[in-house]
């Protein structure tokens, strides 16, 4: 008889959580204004609103944390993160900062201008954000595989080739960069091959652009080069690592995923211009390029983690968890984006709420439904977080409309996910009886979905 797979760790310390009523559960959503993120932590029974943050540092990384140097300049941690973020990618030049979006704030006040178009696959809401907000478009050119939740493609996360070839034809002047999020996140937490990493490097050399890797879960997209890609089951995930960021220019990144830290993110480059245009804007924005918003002790446990979380065994008990509820949820017929992403499923909405039209918001209303149903945080990617058209100010509907269940690293047991799977459940037997969604009372310009006020229809 085969072993079962179990966890590559064991629990050393554990965090009570309460379960709630549902009558308890409608007045909080109520005074949230039905939107999750409102919500007050205690409120929550299992929260899966992400994965950023929210994970579980091992026992090195909390020793890691006692020997912080906390000097303000040229701090010993800082040089340790360095040396271990050039090891990992070949990167030279290191700009901390105090997450993903900070990374990305300090970088595109250097490299995007207005009129800018930055072509890329499916830009998250903070990449996007940072990049409307200046004035310039965010150009999706994900392949057409990715809008079929049903389809089982092993890269749907990859940028089309021919799209970003028609971009810069059209627009090379205008494009000061291309940007690959590894893995796609809004696509679904889909992984982006090494074969079209080098496609995308081919087309940018021909036309002199740069490449970006948003790489807040980067170990995980090498984890799924490795068990789907010909050529790299032999090889480790750090030889993967190496390889795909040798075909980038530089990265942004949160370490708030797959560095499991609380908080954390960074620059790096191999472009000495970058880094000189960049810095000025760390110290603006952020702080001393040696700490970047981060403390010593941050940035012990975040070498410490990009160590960890770059070795097989941790990322195949995290994503094997993720692969859990995939199969929890196929014995109950629930639709996902296929096959399930690396840090979540993404449960697609139009599918399920097929009585609640797009501009009453499925996704959002199927979140609601699951926080009333059992306690539980998920997040809409979707129509709230696609924000309206910059030009026309119209709801922009031509994305997927998804329900993310992140699950944080090392927090929750199997027997969370079935108490996810149960619920969902539960909801997806009464789909027919949700006919109508909520509206928008109050919103944000950009980034909407954090701050969005709704009402029930």
């Amino acid at each position: 008889m085969e072993i079962p797979f179990a966890e590559s760790w064991k629990i050393k310390m554990v965090e009570p959580i309460r379960k709630s009523t549902r009558e308890e559960r409608e007045q909080w959503i109520k005074e949230a204004h039905y939107n999750v993120f409102q919500l007050k932590s205690e409120q929550v029974y299992i929260d899966l609103i992400t994965d950023s943050g929210t994970n579980a540092m091992s026992d090195r990384q909390w020793a890691a944390m006692m020997m912080g140097d906390e000097s303000y300049a040229g701090a010993r941690s800082f040089f340790r993160l360095k040396d271990t973020i050039k090891q990992l990618t070949g990167f030279d030049y290191v700009i901390p900062t105090h997450q993903g979006r900070a990374a990305e704030n300090v970088l595109f006040s250097y490299l995007v201008k207005e009129g800018d178009i930055v072509p890329g696959n499916s830009h998250f809401d903070t990449t996007k954000g940072h990049i409307e907000g200046r004035k310039a478009t965010a150009l999706d050119c994900t392949v057409d595989e990715a809008k079929d939740t049903q389809l089982e493609v092993p890269f749907k996360g990859n940028v089309d080739p021919a799209k970003l070839e028609k971009a810069l034809a059209e627009h090379a002047n205008k494009i000061p960069f291309i940007i690959v999020t590894i893995t796609n996140n809004t696509a679904g937490g889909q992984p982006v091959s090494m074969q079209n990493l080098r496609e995308v490097r081919a087309i940018a050399d021909k036309y002199n652009k740069p490449v970006v890797f948003d790489s807040a879960r980067f170990a995980e997209n090498a984890y799924f080069i490795k068990t789907r890609e010909e050529g790299y089951k032999d090889k480790t995930i750090k030889e993967i690592v190496k390889e795909m960021f040798s075909l980038a220019d530089g990265m942004t990144m949160s370490a708030k995923k797959d560095a499991v830290v609380n908080m954390g993110g960074f620059i790096a480059t191999r472009r000495q211009d970058w880094y000189d245009g960049a810095k000025g804007y760390c110290v603006q924005f952020e702080g001393y390029l040696t700490y970047g918003g981060m403390n010593g002790r941050d940035m012990e446990a975040l070498a410490t983690g990009l160590d960890e979380n770059t070795e097989f065994d941790n990322l195949e008990t995290r994503i094997k968890q993720v692969e859990y509820l995939a199969k929890r949820l196929d014995e109950f017929g629930i639709p996902y984006q296929r096959p399930a992403g690396g840090h979540a499923i993404f449960v697609d909405a139009d599918k399920v709420l097929t009585n609640v039209p797009k501009e009453e918001f499925p996704a959002q209303t199927l979140t609601i439904e699951l926080y009333l149903e059992a306690g539980i945080r998920g997040c809409e990617i979707g129509y709230i977080l696609a924000d309206r058209d910059p030009v026309t100010r119209e709801n922009r509907f031509n994305g997927l409309d998804l329900l993310r269940l992140a699950i944080p690293r090392r927090v929750y047991t199997n027997n969370h996910m079935d108490v996810i799977a149960v619920a969902l459940k539960n909801v997806y037997d009464r789909r027919n009886e949700i006919n109508h969604g909520v509206r928008i009372k109050w919103e944000a310009p950009l980034m909407r979905h954090f701050t969005v006020q709704l009402e029930r229809i």
